[in-house]
């Protein structure tokens, strides 16, 4: 819950940008991780807010600059996102950085078995998801002003140096596994031959879709998006094929062919017809990688629960997986 005084500064800033007239209501939205996430009304008119967590943070993390700028440059292209409004640096206002954009009011599905659809429903909506994620790969990030955006090449060389010095700079217990695939992924790095717009966090539970039809009109949560190879984006999803529901958020050992739901196989074969490219040369290495990126995540994820600044009240329970999907991404490595 947050201060009269939080919601007195906001309410104040937001009538001198012209976006509100008179007192606003604040209610935070499930989810977001990372960055507290939440609704602004104001009669008819609905926003959304999106600021960094308070406390202190790990160096590079909560990168709210930059997912304005991703989705303020996506504006009017095939990736559907919320049309920014306001980005604000000054902490004077509500204690952090923030920004302010449209509120999309549709369908948001967190569980991937999709149990309130029928089968040609979730047929759909995998299809839909990855027409939008092989939408993103296909954008020309130059023409589009984000050529600055990230560094073109040596993605996975950077990416596992970054996450595996946020897991030790967490300074808690590392799980054995995550230990293992930080000396093992640097080792085995496959080459390189492109480099997209990534998100970073391509999920099922990022996406908005319509309010009746199945499509999706909105991509969110873009804090890890930078330049880097589509081919760890894409994979990234794919995850949810190899990860049991008990788990976190998979389909593995579901009935899949009777629920409506492509095969990790099919989905796959699916993308590589919309990109016009093979994708599976270095399968295992890719989901190795990822299995150790969503690690070291929910591990920092576990850190802010510790030291009690975590957003989620699902943190510390989120946190604590990160070792058993270490270990399932060791078992990739092997």
């Amino acid at each position: 819950m947050q201060s009269p005084a939080f919601q007195d500064s906001l309410n104040s800033y937001l009538n001198h940008l012209g976006l509100t007239k008179g007192a606003i209501e604040l209610s935070q939205l499930t989810g977001g991780q990372s960055n507290p996430t939440f609704k602004i009304s104001n009669g008819n008119s609905h926003y959304v807010l999106r600021k960094k967590p308070s406390g202190v943070l790990l160096p590079s993390a909560h990168a709210i600059d930059r997912e304005y700028r991703v989705m303020k440059a996506l504006a009017n292209t095939d990736v559907p996102v919320p049309q920014m409004l306001a980005y604000c640096e000054d902490e004077g206002i509500i204690g952090t950085a923030f920004f302010i954009m449209e509120y999309l009011d549709g369908r948001v599905f967190a569980d991937q078995s999709l149990p309130s659809l029928l089968a040609s429903e979730r047929q759909k909506v995998y299809e839909q998801m990855n027409q939008t994620i092989a939408a993103i790969h296909c954008l020309d990030y130059g023409t589009l002003g984000l050529d600055t955006f990230g560094k073109p090449g040596n993605y996975f060389a950077r990416q596992i140096a970054r996450w595996s010095r946020q897991v030790r700079e967490a300074n808690i217990a590392i799980p054995s596994s995550l230990n293992k695939l930080m000396d093992w992924l640097p080792n085995n790095i496959p080459p390189e031959d492109e480099t997209s717009l990534i998100h970073g966090d391509f999920r099922m539970d990022n996406l908005i879709f319509h309010k009746t039809d199945l499509r999706v009109i909105g991509v969110l949560d873009w804090e890890l998006s930078t330049l880097g190879n589509p081919l760890a984006d894409f994979a990234y999803q794919c995850m949810a094929w190899r990860i049991p529901p008990s788990l976190w958020r998979g389909i593995q050992g579901l009935d899949l062919a009777r629920l409506g739901i492509p095969s990790e196989t099919e989905y796959i074969a699916m993308y590589e017809r919309k990109i016009g490219r093979p994708v599976s040369e270095h399968w295992s290495f890719l989901m190795a990688y990822n299995l150790f990126r969503i690690a070291a995540i929910l591990h920092g994820i576990s850190k802010r629960a510790i030291d009690g600044n975590a957003n989620a009240s699902d943190a510390i329970e989120n946190g604590s997986k990160a070792g058993a999907l270490a270990d399932l991404g060791w078992a990739c490595a092997q």
